[in-house]
C-alpha cells in the first residue's frame, strides 16, 4: 500500500483542485494535490513538501479528515487527507495538466480520481 497525502487547499473561499496529466496514472483525472510520503518524513511534512514541489505555493496545515483507501488493481493507496490555508507563491504546475479554484457547490461537477470521492464526499459535509 502506498500512503499518499493530499490537500483540500483554501483561497479565501475557493477550493484549489488539481487535474493530473495525460502521463500520469489515472490521466485527465481531477484530485486534491499531493503526493507520496518519503521514509524520512511524517504526514505534515510530506504534504508541505508535495505541495511547494508541484505547485510552487506554502501552506499552512488546519486539520487532518479520514483517510481514504482504494485499491485500483494495478496498486492500492491510503490516502491522508489535510484542510490548509494559502499562504504564499504563485501557482506553478510541475506535473498537473490544470487547477481550478472552485467553490464548495462545484466540486462534484469533476470527474474525480476515485481515491478523492468519499474526501470530496466529507469535506462536502463540514460546517465551515
Amino acid at each position: 500500500m502506498i500512503n499518499v497525502t493530499c490537500a483540500i487547499i483554501f483561497f479565501e473561499s475557493k477550493i484549489l483542485v488539481t487535474q493530473r496529466s495525460e502521463k500520469m496514472k489515472l490521466p485527465l483525472k481531477w484530485e486534491f494535490p499531493g503526493g507520496k510520503v518519503e521514509e524520512d518524513e511524517n504526514e505534515i511534512e510530506c504534504i508541505k513538501r508535495e505541495i511547494k514541489e508541484e505547485i510552487n505555493i506554502e501552506i499552512d496545515v488546519l486539520k487532518r479528515l479520514s483517510n481514504s483507501i482504494y485499491d485500483y488493481g494495478i496498486f492500492k493507496i491510503k490516502l491522508i487527507p489535510f484542510l490548509a490555508n494559502y499562504i504564499s507563491g504563485d501557482i506553478v504546475l510541475s506535473e498537473h495538466t490544470d487547477y481550478k479554484l472552485l467553490d464548495k457547490s462545484e466540486l462534484l461537477n469533476l470527474d474525480w480520481a476515485e481515491a478523492d470521492l468519499p474526501i470530496v464526499e466529507e469535506f462536502l459535509k463540514l460546517e465551515l
